[in-house]
């Protein structure tokens, strides 16, 4: 096979006002390899790829790009994928209401006779699922199909414009295992047939399984090119390069003080909010004790969310029984705002829709939770609001010019520690987080760890909920897991490890 270079980024820089992106980043990718692109947030991934498939347009920064030998201008992501450049989001751009086959063509579509031609939609569409795995009906519809499926019609709808570099950001984030496994298997595939992929992604043993190369940009710069078979790259090489030092541990030094059980659920039992006899929490009984950081473990699906949101103010599903105590005495919220004035907290998995306002700056997100904190006489005190998030700012190291800066400007994990600020300045008693580093880069979990443990440190309760189980052996005193909807175990940090969770996150009854 021809290795010669596909694409070649040279020199870019691209400021925004008061903030060097990118400077003088290059990279260069061979025809048919895999290419990580690896870099804590903020560090300017996403800008770079925002550059080449001309959403930041020619003209807007400085550099050249070279494609297929010529020298590349384009004005928007039309005209690169008129080229053969195709970038898959993390947020998917799919229509939920349209078919499979009407997405793939969307814009695109085969005509006769100037008539969109159906047959031939639906019947190309059918060839282009069978290249990536997916035996699905064309005509259904992509609300019907879950995350991992609705990522391969995004790759069939590139493969519909003749791709020849496809870049995939983040593109197992939402993903389980197999379905994850299933995408790496297929963009080992593409590379078969000569097609080039980035990929963009913090899951570093994904990238030691399949890339090539790996280029490692940090705040802003192109650090160094890795060559995975060469250079026998393994996870800590790949960090070292992203955080400019070894990582002695991923976890902060942390020795809990772990006080009487304040929070305790008991035979929590909820039903799905729109299948009348499901049932979505069954009989679930927990505790937190004061001081301690309690991890839920349940593979995707489990009903870890929904327990935690149904416990929060009820705001998931239908309650059917079950009690809440606190402090001993039993206590009902049966609203978001009442579970807040009762101490909780909740740091939701989806940043975008559920945590924050994007179009709020981030002293107000920050104290949105609890204005009355800061309110006198009916009045937010601005001046307040002001110290507080410069405060929040300040100790979570949040990388931002200013806290009138847009929410939405962030990079993840800053939009992140926004939402945590958000919480924690309605000084809860216990602090639920979703997922609370979903596509964060390894030095900013490092931070938000250490800011976990600080907050049990003052005696508070914190449940985590994650996929990662490092994550949660890394961090948790104790372990419940969850299957379908109960809880089939409870482990202390010294009984859990990887197999003891998988057996318990995958069995349907307690063994004994």
């Amino acid at each position: 096979m021809d290795h010669h270079t596909i694409l070649e980024m040279r020199s870019i820089t691209k400021e925004f006002p008061g903030v060097k992106a990118l400077s003088e980043v290059s990279l260069e990718v061979t025809a048919g390899e895999i290419h990580a692109i690896c870099g804590e947030n903020g560090a300017g991934k996403s800008t770079l790829m925002k550059v080449l498939s001309g959403l930041y347009p020619y003209g807007d920064y400085s550099g050249q790009i070279v494609f297929q030998g010529k020298e590349m201008q384009f004005r928007d992501i039309r005209s690169s994928e008129a080229a053969g450049i195709v970038i898959i989001h993390q947020e998917l751009a799919l229509i939920p209401e349209l078919s499979i086959a009407e997405n793939i063509f969307l814009g695109n579509e085969p005509t006769r006779f100037g008539v969109i031609d159906w047959d031939k939609v639906n019947r190309s569409a059918l060839e282009l699922l069978a290249r990536v795995g997916l035996s699905e009906d064309p005509t259904t519809k992509i609300k019907d199909i879950g995350v991992g499926k609705q990522q391969l019609v995004e790759i069939a709808k590139a493969l519909s414009k003749s791709v020849k570099l496809l870049i995939l950001d983040e593109p197992t984030a939402a993903l389980n295992e197999a379905d994850s496994q299933h995408l790496l298997d297929l963009m080992a595939g593409l590379r078969s047939k000569g097609i080039s992929c980035i990929m963009i992604s913090h899951k570093l043993n994904e990238i030691e399984q399949i890339a090539d190369s790996i280029t490692i940009i940090r705040d802003g710069k192109s650090i160094e090119t890795l060559h995975v078979k060469n250079d026998g790259v393994d996870e800590d090489r790949i960090i070292r390069g992203m955080v400019g030092r070894s990582l002695e541990s991923r976890f902060p030094d942390h020795t809990p003080t772990i006080g009487e059980t304040f929070f305790e659920v008991r035979n929590w039992t909820v039903g799905h909010p729109n299948v009348a006899d499901r049932l979505v929490c069954k009989n679930s009984n927990f505790h937190v004790r004061r001081g301690e950081i309690v991890g839920f473990a349940g593979l995707m699906g489990a009903g870890r969310t929904e327990l935690a949101r149904s416990v929060f103010g009820r705001s998931y599903g239908n309650f059917k029984a079950g009690q809440i105590l606190k402090d001993g005495k039993e206590v009902t919220f049966k609203s978001v705002p009442q579970a807040i004035d009762a101490g909780l907290a909740y740091v939701t998995e989806d940043r975008k829709s559920l945590g924050l306002n994007l179009l709020d700056d981030i002293k107000t997100t920050t104290v949105s939770a609890n204005l009355k904190k800061i309110t006198h006489n009916f009045v937010v005190d601005n001046d307040e609001e002001y110290r507080v998030a410069e405060e929040y700012r300040k100790s979570l190291r949040t990388k931002t010019p200013s806290v009138n800066e847009g929410v939405s400007k962030l990079s993840g994990g800053n939009q992140q520690k926004v939402v945590l600020a958000k919480w924690m300045f309605t000084d809860p008693d216990l602090l639920i987080l979703d997922e609370p580093t979903r596509g964060i880069d390894v030095g900013a979990k490092y931070e938000i760890y250490g800011i976990i443990q600080k907050l049990a440190d003052q005696g508070k309760g914190v449940i985590v909920i994650s996929s990662e189980l490092p994550e949660l052996l890394g961090l948790s005193d104790r372990i419940y897991t969850i299957f379908e909807g109960s809880i089939t175990g409870e482990l202390t940090r010294e009984e859990a490890n990887q197999e003891s969770l998988m057996k318990l996150m995958t069995a349907s009854r307690k063994s004994a």
